[in-house]
């Protein structure tokens, strides 16, 4: 049975769709401004890969947001 994420644990997991966010940004200004074609090839793949990323993520927090309580916790 699934259990509910911890407050750290979505922490974390924010944190993470925040640093993927940040990433697949920083390779698109690569792919942009790059003139390397094997490099823009690279970053193109890694947003790929950031992207599939994030979204495990976020389907991990969906298939919790069923868990969570709808009361504030004391």
């Amino acid at each position: 049975m699934m259990q509910p994420i911890t407050a750290k644990e979505l922490e974390y997991v924010v944190d993470s769709i925040s640093n993927e966010d940040l990433l697949m940004k920083q390779c698109a200004v690569v792919v942009a401004a790059g003139s390397s074609p094997a490099l823009k090839q690279v970053c193109g793949q890694m947003i790929s890969m950031h992207e599939q990323h994030m979204h495990t993520l976020l389907n991990s927090l969906q298939q919790h947001q069923q868990l969570a309580p709808t009361q504030p916790q004391n």
